[in-house]
């Protein structure tokens, strides 16, 4: 590769030009000089962020002289000199595994309000459970956002949902949780991969903030045990809809005990006791 000493021409000082090139395209811009993968990333989105599919897998390649052709990205690359790189998708289907770790993943309760209550299909099973995941929260340390949907309207968060140390409890309109408070929320906790996510409505605003989450990369656990509608026909629909997109659509035991993973975690015996008795079915299985 040519070296462009201080950075080559119409480049800024200290920075390096690179040619980002994603489908028919070819972007010319610079990166700083040490530049790794993840600013590489960044780069390729902002410049096709449009255009990029983020329920696909990349792979990123950089052109090699040596070869004639583009090459895998190596291990530990950081960019010194004027270079050539595309991003690739994968053909290859890739599953998403949902592999859950305390660390990594955040709680979202959505608009568990008061003056849903009457309407809500089965909202006494959905606010039981809810209790439970938000137990198994402050257990294992997870942080929690809480939003309500316009609560002077609406009430607030109905009484029997303990919200003792959660992150942040947030008013809204939109029907959507991802506000720029609740981006700046996860934004200030290091390695979030995962949001589980219940409340109501699940046709709505469970429905509409998990296409938003998976539109930015994060992973996605609806708890089916844990959110509602007003009518069964919307609930099952949307959880069937959300399913098929690649959003995992689970209960709340299986999430605790997946957060728990093993016998031996100094916290199982607690969540064990949170999940003996069995959650209630709140009329899934009569439509399975």
């Amino acid at each position: 590769l040519p070296n462009s000493g201080a950075g080559g021409a119409g480049a800024p000082s200290g920075t390096v030009p690179v040619l980002f090139c994603f489908s028919v395209f070819a972007r010319p811009s610079s990166v700083p000089h040490g530049a790794g993968y993840e600013l590489l990333i960044q780069k390729f989105l902002s410049l096709y962020g449009d255009q990029i599919d983020m329920h696909r897998k990349f792979v990123v390649q950089l052109f090699a002289e040596e070869w004639g052709q583009y090459v895998d990205l190596p291990k530990g690359f950081a960019v010194s000199e004027r270079c050539k790189v595309r991003l690739v998708p994968l053909q290859i289907q890739l599953t998403t595994l949902g592999n859950l770790t305390p660390s990594s993943t955040v709680f979202f309760c959505c608009d568990m309000q008061e003056r849903f209550r009457p309407a809500i299909k089965y909202f006494g099973d959905i606010i039981s459970v809810g209790q439970r995941l938000l137990q198994g929260a402050r257990i294992l340390g997870i942080p929690v956002i809480v939003t309500e949907q316009y609560p002077k309207g609406l009430g607030s968060t109905v009484q029997e949902i303990d919200l003792t140390g959660v992150k942040l409890v947030l008013p809204k309109t939109k029907f959507s949780m991802v506000l720029p408070e609740v981006e700046a929320a996860l934004a200030e906790i290091p390695g979030v991969r995962s949001v589980v996510l219940f409340g109501v409505e699940t046709h709505v605003c469970i429905q509409q903030t998990a296409l938003e989450l998976v539109g930015r990369g994060v992973e996605v656990h609806i708890v089916a045990d844990a959110t509602s509608s007003r009518s069964m026909m919307d609930r099952m629909f949307a959880l069937e809809r959300l399913a098929r997109t690649g959003i995992i659509v689970t209960t709340s035991e299986a999430v605790l005990l997946q957060l728990v993973a093993d016998k031996d975690h100094p916290k199982f015996k607690e969540i064990q006791n949170l999940i003996k008795a069995s959650a209630p079915e709140s009329g899934l299985l009569s439509k399975v």
